[in-house]
């Protein structure tokens, strides 16, 4: 295993071999930005590991918030996962269509709502077809399930905690996005966004932690390396971020896997900090850690 804590990532040999136990659960959890025209949805009818359901993201959300799939309700989450027979007393598996990307959001997601057993597939539905496994089509069966939901909000930052972090400076703020995009010489894929960053964040593209070859997440020590390169400090709180609170979870699993655990994902992120209003911007490199 390249991770030194297997209980937040799984191999597909592993998924292959636990695939049909009665206390595992597959879930693809895919995405796609606004400006790629691509369904995850439909990706998933087309095929997709045997027995998994769909987890949408944008729909298992606060659906009556302008900014895009923000955490649900205790109860909409409880309701929506018991359908797809995802609850107490057994192991999720979380995928993605892409490798990396998305899964690590809704592995984020149900740990926050005080469901611990939940892994990441190590790179996705991309590497389980490399190998040649099997896949099924259509759009997916689950009986219920009970689920108890517990939140944990210290798992969890609004734009609020962030302007106060501003002045305290006691979380470290890490974006997920491209350096590009972080310094405001890139567009944002969504619209009415300004470019740049939170001031005093620094820049740690979430692409960093995925070997580009395998699509993979890198080894704990390659991890570390990326950490420590980028001035994080292991003994403080981290926040991570990126556009819309997506692959900012991609840096929550890596710092987990590193044993790192003081970790919080900012909601909102970019999609709410980048609107034109009062809160503070800042373009061009980082500042020195």
């Amino acid at each position: 295993m390249p991770t030194s804590d297997p209980s937040f990532l799984v191999s597909t040999a592993w998924l292959a071999e636990h695939l049909r136990a009665p206390d595992v659960r597959v879930v693809d959890a895919s995405y796609y930005l606004p400006n790629e025209g691509l369904n995850p949805r439909a990706e998933f009818e087309l095929h997709h590991i045997p027995g998994a359901v769909f987890f949408d993201i944008d729909e298992i959300a606060d659906t009556g918030s302008p900014l895009p799939h923000m955490l649900p309700a205790p109860e909409k989450f409880s309701s929506r996962v018991r359908k797809l027979g995802l609850g107490d007393g057994i192991r999720i598996v979380v995928y993605d269509q892409r490798g990396i990307f998305s899964a690590p959001r809704v592995w984020w997601t149900f740990r926050l709502f005080g469901h611990d057993d939940v892994a990441v597939l190590d790179g996705g539905l991309p590497k389980w077809l490399a190998e040649g496994r099997g896949v099924e089509e259509g759009p997916g069966r689950a009986g219920e399930r009970h689920f108890t939901a517990r939140m944990n909000t210290m798992m969890v930052r609004d734009k609020a905690q962030i302007l106060a972090n501003l002045k305290s400076g006691r979380e470290q703020v890490l974006d997920a996005r491209s350096l590009g995009r972080f310094e405001g010489r890139d567009p944002e894929p969504r619209e009415g966004l300004r470019g740049g960053h939170i001031p005093g964040s620094v820049s740690l593209p979430f692409t960093e932690f995925i070997d580009a070859e395998t699509q993979t997440m890198r080894a704990s020590e390659e991890i570390k390396a990326l950490l420590t390169a980028a001035g994080v400090d292991p003994r403080r709180p981290v926040t991570t971020t990126c556009g819309s609170g997506i692959t900012a979870a991609v840096l929550a699993l890596g710092l987990h896997i590193t044993g790192h655990r003081d970790v919080a994902v900012y909601d909102g992120s970019w999609s709410e900090w980048g609107l034109a209003g009062e809160t503070p911007v800042a373009t061009g490199p980082a500042a020195s850690p």
